[in-house]
């Protein structure tokens, strides 16, 4: 029995929590689970080797999440420069090391960052700082004290809520501080790295009902953190091994840049498997049609189950596409030679009238699979599958799906790999 095979008999004889299924397929090693009560300490900053630029970008993209009018690019935009600098003089006060919660106080409150100052001006005046430091602290005292500290108190105030949306639950909360902003040493996880060159796998474990934009920031940082692994392996000749994105409620955690990604993933031995309630719930999250659009194009196989979106439905239509449907018209009509009118009764009055009745028949090409079958058709545990072997489509049609918990006895052998042929 290979391993895709005794995951399944697994899966299906009983209902395993992720460290059983480790357990049972002596994979427990390999598991990396990120939440608050495991011992994995992770820093999701912590990237000598990005710039600070990029650091502020992610950050950034996470901020797209939590608003839901991003037509309001100048606050963004701005909270990106200001994230920028800080990091900046983070690395130069802090060895290097930057976490949300220094982050957090140095936007926050000046004091603390004139405090920094003073650290810094210390190892200037000792000769600690390279020409590159020197260069940046320039730019970095330019910034705050002639343009971010003498900003109105109501400009000032917005920068300050936009960016503490990220930063404030690392520093209102002791155990999600004590897992995502600890000290250098206490670091047992600092990127995929590792994860792709030993085949481990990470699990972020956050119910998003309980940490809702905690689990978000993570969540979506763990992706971007991946797919810039991913694709710098490619770029850097690096050896490639197979890798391998899942995502559920994928809507609340997609961003702009998962398009690009999406699109250039094959090269680099990526397989996404993502699910979401609907494509309309992924617009309601990045606002851009287009960019919609180029995610879904980009995930080759598509498995849809019973939905009520139009937007979805529609998708779905086109794609599958159409065909010549046969349909057919009953005409009846009525000739007489002599027609009354009748005021007794209020009507006409036919005599020698003759009735006829004619049928047709005609072909009219029509979506293959109309609305009703989406919305009222297709039964739970069924679903319409647009799938690919590899090297061309397959005919698109409806399969029941095998769920883990339930046992199927399959007298014939018309299934692949968790479907079954209706």
């Amino acid at each position: 029995m290979n391993f895709a095979e005794k995951l399944k008999s697994l899966r299906i004889k009983n209902k395993l929590t992720q460290e059983e299924f480790a357990k049972e397929l002596n994979r427990e090693e390999d598991v990396i689970k990120i939440d608050l009560t495991s011992r994995i300490k992770y820093n999701p900053l912590d990237k000598p080797n990005l710039k600070p630029i990029v650091l502020a970008n992610r950050l950034k993209t996470i901020l797209l999440l939590f608003n839901q009018n991003n037509s309001e690019s100048y606050w963004l935009d701005k909270a990106e420069q200001v994230l920028t600098e800080c990091i900046k003089f983070c690395r130069m006060y802090n060895d290097g090391y930057v976490d949300f919660s220094e982050l957090h106080k140095l936007v926050m409150f000046e004091d603390y960052y004139k405090s920094k100052v003073e650290v810094v001006r210390e190892k200037f005046l000792k000769g600690e700082l390279s020409t590159s430091n020197e260069y940046e602290l320039l730019s970095c005292m330019n910034f705050f004290q002639k343009e971010f500290f003498s900003l109105d108190s109501r400009t000032l105030s917005i920068l300050k809520s936009e960016i503490s949306r990220i930063t404030n639950i690392f520093v209102s909360d002791y155990n999600v501080s004590r897992t995502f902003c600890p000290q250098k040493n206490e670091i047992n996880f600092d990127g995929f790295d590792e994860v792709l060159d030993k085949g481990k796998i990470v699990v972020l474990n956050m119910n998003i009902a309980e940490y809702k934009n905690l689990s978000k920031i993570i969540a979506a940082y763990l992706k971007l953190d991946f797919q810039t692994t991913v694709m710098n392996r490619l770029s850097n000749n690096k050896r490639l091994r197979k890798s391998c994105f899942i995502s559920d409620e994928y809507h609340e955690y997609v961003t702009n840049t998962d398009s690009d990604f999406f699109a250039q993933s094959r090269e680099a031995k990526c397989i996404n498997i993502v699910a979401t309630q609907s494509y309309t719930s992924l617009l309601n999250t990045i606002k851009e049609e287009s960019t919609v659009k180029v995610i879904i194009q980009s995930l080759v196989n598509k498995i849809w189950f019973r939905t009520d979106d139009m937007f979805t439905i529609e998708e779905a239509q086109k794609l599958v596409g159409k065909e010549e449907k046969q349909k057919s018209s009953v005409t009846i009509s009525e000739n007489a030679k002599e027609t009354n009118y009748n005021f007794f009764v209020d009507a006409f009055v036919s005599r020698d009238s003759s009735i006829s009745e004619s049928y047709n028949k005609f072909t009219q090409t029509d979506y293959i699979y109309d609305t009703n079958f989406f919305t009222q058709e297709l039964k739970t545990f069924s679903s319409l599958c647009f799938l690919s072997n590899g090297f061309k489509i397959l005919k698109p049609q409806e399969l029941d799906m095998i769920p883990y918990f339930k046992e199927e006895k399959r007298e014939n052998n018309n299934y692949l790999k968790g479907f079954e042929v209706k």
